[in-house]
């Protein structure tokens, strides 16, 4: 079971949007997938068109000891036609583990607890249902996503195909550091995810190539292309397969969905 934590401090990046198209597609290619929302946003749970507001159980009363994990993660179907793919009707689905408004206090509930930065690598240990866990972590770097880091082995950071998105990755680069070697010695940057790119800006070529540069192989070379329809789909609760079934943020990420299940893993 492969544990990828998808982060990045910054926001407007991709982030929610990559761990839930990324997630469905590698559903949608036949793997088992759990998706964990761990921002108190709950934007990944609201994307796939569960309301958590409605909720009873969601990861904070698992974190709290509250709910269990199998009675708190909800199955969500997906059945779409894609017009690209040879065998373009498929029907399967994924499985999310919610979040709710109840985990933006966690810094303070939870800071005082002896192990708190292992409360949701100790929930993760007790499955193993699943090919891949995918933990879409807040846009910060405090003790949630701290537990997302010490839960995973592998980090992929979406990454805007401009200058400015550049300048926060080494303090990111610096918390994965410190967390393996004090909390998870497992720890690796495996994947880095270009997002928003356009072809007809110099500029978005020229940070491809310097991305390419620094971070080699662990760059995918499938790059989400500038769409619309990426930012609308969540509106209507919708993956992009579901929503655009023929769009480029669509074609783009199956395709990222394919070199994620081909990749081993790299190390830092």
């Amino acid at each position: 079971m492969r544990r990828i934590a998808i982060i990045n401090q910054k926001g407007g990046v991709g982030k929610t949007t990559t761990a839930v198209n990324l997630g469905a597609g590698l559903c949608l290619l036949g793997e088992k997938m759990l998706l964990i929302d761990m921002d108190p946003q709950a934007h990944l749970t609201y994307s796939v068109g569960v309301k958590a507001h409605e909720l009873t159980k969601t990861l904070y009363h698992v974190l709290k000891r509250d709910a269990s994990i199998s009675d708190t993660i909800i199955e969500r179907p997906i059945d779409v036609y894609l017009p690209f793919v040879k065998h373009s009707k498929i029907s399967s689905s994924f499985h999310i583990l919610p979040s709710s408004l109840d985990l933006s206090g966690a810094d303070l509930e939870f800071g005082g607890i002896a192990g708190r930065e292992f409360l949701l690598k100790e929930m993760l240990d007790g499955i193993s249902d699943f090919d891949y866990v995918f933990i879409d972590c807040p846009p910060s770097l405090g003790l949630l996503t701290l537990n997302a880091l010490t839960a995973v082995d592998e980090v992929y950071i979406p990454l805007q195909t401009e200058f400015l998105a550049l300048q926060g990755i080494s303090k990111l680069l610096e918390t994965i550091e410190i967390v393996r070697k004090r909390l998870n010695h497992n720890i690796k940057l495996t994947g880095i995810i270009g997002t928003r790119f356009d072809a007809r800006k110099r500029l978005n070529r020229e940070v491809v190539d310097r991305i390419k540069e620094y971070f080699g192989d662990r760059f995918f070379r499938t790059l989400i292309r500038e769409n619309i329809s990426l930012a609308e789909a969540p509106g209507f609760g919708k993956t992009i397969y579901e929503y655009k079934p023929d769009s480029y943020g669509s074609r783009d990420y199956f395709a990222l969905s394919k070199d994620v299940s081909k990749r081993n893993k790299k190390t830092l």
